[in-house]
């Protein structure tokens, strides 16, 4: 009797693969159904190496890194892709891969799941870009009214979409992995210099994307009121040049620290050294004010107590489990007497860090797969 054939799925984005971490996380739970996972994303010239060997990835080289040739490259790249090659169930990261995905679900007829990581027509990028902004729009009303299956990644976006469309999309949210072990490089004993450092300097953290509306800015010029304190910032983006020019410009080279992309288990030794964690965007557009970020997650998950935007659901999700401050302070010397207020209260530190280890029991995706299982075991 011959064996029955796996389901293949194919996942596709427009990043590189190797630093998206919710792509990767839900690819990795969708094994636990015994099926075939591919992702497709993109390669540049500092791709680092994937090592998984369960999933199968594909990485387009392209000529154009970013613009309109770029979205047009990589989808005339990922039709033929998937023209070419078979799949059972198709699932589209984001708007930016709709295009490709969506044709051939209906050449092929071939089921698809739209995964919205944002509400990509209301990013920063897009806001003062009006004839961009319409083209996504008018992809967007064409394609996704006609989609049966989809998911975002909080319930204001879900309930957005739902009221535009007339949809059924739910909410699967960002959260980290479980049992983060809180200690120093993996049991390696902390250096001469690392120990002077903890003990003098605290630390103050962010992770992802370095690009406009982060907030970031007004961190680095909180800086100049906070002495004996330590800015890291953890990744790369489109302003990244803009930051350090300002860095220098404020003399503040040795507490602003950039450490560029790092792999995720470095990432998380990191974030566990950490004394606060921010997530202070601003209000540029729906998509920042309604976002619920991974690195909150990680924050939580690694017990950082968080200083984020209070914006609905970033606000709401700090004050329901108590785990630090929402603020929309934009004024850089009343942000470091925030800052400041925290980082010298050891009585309320120790407080928030017993709530996040309650918070990290909850948030973490041992719970929140669940739901994304239930919901592809119903497709598939």
């Amino acid at each position: 009797m011959s064996r029955e054939r796996k389901v293949r799925i194919c996942l596709s984005v427009t990043n590189d693969i190797a630093i998206d971490q919710r792509v990767r996380r839900i690819a990795r739970s969708l094994i636990k159904l015994n099926v075939e996972i591919t992702i497709v994303g993109r390669k540049r010239s500092n791709s680092w190496e994937l090592q998984e060997t369960d999933i199968r990835f594909r990485r387009f080289s392209l000529l154009f890194n970013n613009g309109p040739l770029f979205y047009a490259c990589y989808n005339t790249r990922l039709f033929f892709y998937l023209l070419f090659h078979r799949f059972d169930l198709l699932v589209s990261n984001d708007l930016d891969t709709l295009p490709a995905n969506f044709m051939i679900s209906g050449m092929k007829r071939i089921k698809l799941v739209y995964d919205s990581h944002e509400y990509f027509t209301e990013v920063p990028e897009l806001i003062n870009r009006k004839f961009v902004k319409k083209f996504w729009e008018k992809l967007e009303k064409w394609m996704v009214p006609k989609i049966r299956h989809s998911y975002t990644v909080c319930d204001s976006i879900a309930e957005i979409y739902n009221n535009k469309y007339g949809i059924n999309m739910i909410a699967i949210r960002n959260l980290s992995d479980c049992n983060i072990e809180h200690q120093s490089n993996s049991g390696r004993e902390p250096s001469h210099d690392e120990k002077r450092e903890s003990l003098s300097k605290k630390t103050i953290l962010y992770q992802g994307s370095v690009n406009k509306g982060r907030g970031l800015e007004k961190v680095i010029k909180s800086m100049q009121y906070l002495d004996e304190v330590i800015f890291r910032i953890i990744g790369d983006g489109d302003i990244l040049g803009d930051l350090k020019s300002l860095v220098k410009k404020l003399n503040l080279e040795s507490r602003v620290i950039f450490t560029g992309r790092i792999p995720p288990k470095e990432l998380v030794q990191q974030t566990i050294k950490a004394d606060i964690g921010i997530s202070l965007e601003e209000n540029l557009g729906l998509n920042y004010y309604y976002a619920l970020p991974n690195k909150l997650f990680d924050y939580i998950n690694a017990n950082i107590p968080v200083v984020v935007s209070d914006f609905p659901e970033m606000g709401s999700l700090v004050r329901k489990y108590d785990i630090g401050v929402a603020t929309l302070i934009s004024d850089a010397r009343e942000l470091a007497l925030l800052f400041r207020s925290i980082l010298d209260d050891t009585a309320r530190m120790r407080k928030w860090k017993n709530n996040l280890q309650k918070a990290a029991a909850e948030l973490c995706w041992d719970n929140e797969e669940k739901k994304l299982l239930d919901f592809y075991r119903k497709i598939i």
